[in-house]
Formats: C-alpha cells, structure tokens, sequence
C-alpha cells in the first residue's frame, strides 16, 4: 500500500470519502422517506358462498397528504378459491377518504374451506409542499373461510351413564 502524500491523492482521498460518506446519508433518507405513508388490510374471516368485505388503508404520516388529483388504485389478484367482486378499484370506489387517509372495502366471496389470499397492489401519490412522490405499494388480504354454520356449531357434550 503506498501513502497518500502527493496532493493529488490527498484530494482523490478526500472525494472518495466525501462520496461515501453521501451515499450514507442519502439511504438513510431514502429509508426515511418508506416512512411516509402505511398501507394496511384487514384479515376476513369469511362463510363459503357469502360475500364478506376486508377493508384497505392507506394513511399518510405527519408532513404528508395524498395527492387528490393523481389516480388512486387498487389491483386485486386473488388466489384460486376466492372471487373478488372488482379486480380493480380506483378513487370513485372509496369507501372513505381524506386528505390523508383512503379506505377501499374489497367485496370478496370464498368458495373453498381453508386459508387463502388476495394479492393486492396499492398506487397512489403523496405529497408535501415541495416534493411528491408516485407510491406502488403490494400486500397481501388474508382470507379465512369455513362452511355455513361452522361458528354456530358448537361441540357436542358427553354424556355420563
């Protein structure tokens, strides 16, 4: 290793370090800014047959609005034994909404016992003054269905002789 005593390699040093030290900064900031908005899903405890609702919310953190004239969307893919009613939402179906809040009710019918799932994909924009930024967001709607009747049912008492 040779020592970094011409000016020139003194100031190569330097740069490298400085740009180090700003690619550090600059993914602290970028996982700062993940902390802009949360989206989240309700899980369903769904009948066979029947129609159940999960709802979808996207709320925005202090600082943060979501942007009222970009598209608002939600893309449902569901798993084989569940049928959603719409495979794609947008800002019309909201079930509520705010400046920094959005709430979407996925209308779904399970038709086989057992787990199962909606794979969902969440795009809006949020915003601050300055600055906005285009949001994809997936999660997952957890779906447990059972037969009808099945949280009736209750079990059977033995019976001393």
């Amino acid at each position: 290793m040779f020592p970094c005593t011409t000016p020139f390699a003194k100031t190569t040093t330097r740069l490298l370090a400085a740009c180090a030290a700003s690619l550090v900064l600059a993914s602290s900031a970028a996982r700062a800014a993940d902390d802009a908005f949360e989206v989240k899903s309700s899980p369903v405890k769904a009948t066979l047959g029947e129609k159940a609702v999960s709802n979808v919310n996207i709320a925005t953190k202090p600082g943060w609005h979501l942007n009222a004239e970009a598209p608002l969307t939600l893309k449902l893919t569901p798993s084989q034994e569940i049928t959603v009613e719409k495979p794609r939402l947008q800002r019309a179906d909201l079930a509520a909404s705010t400046d920094t809040t959005a709430r979407f009710d996925v209308a779904l019918v399970a038709s086989k016992e057992g787990h199962g799932e909606v794979q969902a994909e969440a795009g809006f924009v949020i915003c601050q003054e300055t600055l906005c930024r285009p949001i994809k967001e997936k999660l997952i709607i957890s779906v447990e269905a059972s037969p009808p009747g099945a949280a009736e049912k209750k079990p059977a008492k033995s019976r001393k002789k």
